[in-house]
């Protein structure tokens, strides 16, 4: 398991009954994770600022018993993110993802050039922001305009107005194959594929059909001397072999490995799982 133990800004406090207890920062929210199958501790009583309650037809809403702020700031090593809670019960942050974030900044910290790196469905951007911090240039692409600018909001918190990064908002299959045609190459290729989703023009993604081919156009884009390629997944049932399995077929020769992502859970030795990645390097 690909587990990040590095956040002091951020903790699973409890989980468990199909929710996590979480802290972000000096606030406490009570939110839905079916994965948590096991009880809750009983003994918890941290404080909750706001829970998500779920509705009967999808989709939810939040009950607040304190006057939170819209957003707020959290930082994991000098990394600075505004989170917020959203309609879909999420922040605009995945902490888990802080593994991948120190994985693949010590490839662009050892690098002799700036690594060209394409982040797909990039969302608010923290592998942005964690590459763009480590001397990358980044290619940030997402199908939703608000999603890339809140992007924009969290680079310029980590005070990197300044470096190299390119903003896209298209459809993520139809930009890569544009690539392909004009010839553009990159060093390092991350993406984070929804289990299914719409592009801005109404295009349909599912992962189990699409996956393998957006990997192997991808493919078509490394540079010779590419260094890394990342793919994360949230879909359940998705096992990490299959990640594996992918960049078997699609990638050159490198080094694999796959596994499950997860974050520790305070009490007790408890992990909370948060998905699959699987990556490719020289």
């Amino acid at each position: 398991m690909f587990l990040c133990r590095d956040w002091s800004d951020y903790e699973i406090i409890d989980a468990g009954d199909g929710n996590r207890l979480e802290r972000w920062g000096d606030v406490v929210l009570l939110r839905p994770d079916p994965l948590a199958v096991w009880p809750m501790g009983r003994d918890n009583t941290a404080r909750v600022d706001a829970t998500y309650i779920r509705s009967g037809t999808g989709g939810g809403h939040w009950e607040f018993t304190r006057s939170l702020p819209e957003s707020w700031e959290i930082s994991y090593k000098g990394l600075r993110f505004l989170v917020r809670p959203t309609g879909f019960k999420h922040t605009g942050l995945f902490p888990e993802q802080a593994v991948n974030w120190d994985w693949m900044q010590r490839f662009a910290k050892k690098a002799d050039r700036p690594l060209q790196v394409l982040n797909l469905f990039a969302y608010t951007g923290g592998a942005t922001v964690a590459l763009a911090s480590a001397g990358a240039h980044v290619v940030h692409v997402d199908a939703a305009k608000g999603m890339v600018a809140w992007a924009r909001q969290n680079a310029q918190a980590s005070g990197l107005e300044d470096r190299v990064i390119r903003y896209i908002v298209d459809d993520v299959m139809k930009f890569v194959l544009r690539e392909v045609r004009r010839g553009r190459r990159y060093d390092a290729v991350v993406m984070d594929p929804p289990s299914y989703g719409r592009g801005p023009s109404g295009e349909m993604w599912k992962i189990e059909r699409d996956l393998f081919g957006l990997v192997y156009e991808c493919s078509r884009l490394l540079s010779d001397n590419a260094g890394f390629f990342l793919i994360n997944s949230y879909t359940t049932g998705l096992a990490p072999s299959a990640l594996e399995n992918v960049l078997r077929v699609a990638l050159p020769k490198g080094n694999i490995e796959a596994g499950e992502v997860g974050l520790p859970i305070g009490r007790a030795d408890l992990v909370m799982p948060c998905g699959a990645s699987g990556r490719w390097w020289r």
